[in-house]
């Protein structure tokens, strides 16, 4: 396989992008689900971030140590790059834990992976423009621009105010492991020896 800087641009990045998307955009239920079936309210979210770690090591530390050694690549490591990727993983980390400590003060997952996902592009435009400011400076920036960081916000601020309620009949995880656990229960009590 050629080095990726040696492939022709193409749209192959989209398709990684979408990947991104759809793969971000299912965490937040996902992680808020299995908190939830840990059935355990207050470890719960400690047991389940338990795993994203254990996934994480398989997808980030497996994955790409497979990819090094079948594509042949030098195992040199500068320190600068090392120390980076760390702190981009450290920061990481650090927000999907925070994902889970909202979800753990009540924050309704919808609400607060919009919150997130909003913002983050705003903060990551105004870290990139701060450590490679544009020729002009603040000045050099085109106003659509500004606009966009704008819509970002705004079109967070609203998803998270209109999000639709679930409908009526719509049970929570929570309940409906807590019904089944209750049925489980009652059965065992009316199969137990009466010894």
């Amino acid at each position: 396989m050629p080095p990726t800087s040696q492939v022709q641009p193409g749209m192959t990045w989209l398709a990684f992008a979408l990947l991104t998307v759809f793969t971000w955009g299912v965490y937040g239920i996902f992680l808020h689900t299995g908190q939830v079936n840990m059935q355990d309210p207050v470890n719960g979210r400690f047991k389940a971030f338990l795993f994203v770690g254990l996934a994480y090591f398989l997808v980030a530390v497996i994955a790409p140590l497979l990819m090094l050694v079948l594509t042949g690549a030098n195992w040199k490591y500068p320190v600068s790059g090392m120390a980076w990727s760390l702190i981009a993983g450290i920061v990481g980390a650090v927000g999907a834990f925070g994902v889970l400590l909202a979800f753990g003060a009540k924050g309704n997952p919808a609400v607060v992976m919009t919150i997130v996902f909003a913002g983050a592009p705003v903060v990551n435009a105004i870290i990139s423009i701060a450590q490679n400011p544009p020729e002009g400076g603040l000045c050099g920036i085109p106003p659509l621009f500004w606009v966009g960081l704008v819509c970002a916000v705004a079109g967070g601020g609203l998803v998270t105010k209109f999000k639709p309620a679930p409908s009526a009949h719509h049970k929570p995880a929570a309940a409906i492991v807590q019904k089944a656990d209750s049925r489980l229960a009652e059965t065992a009590s009316q199969h137990q020896d009466p010894r």
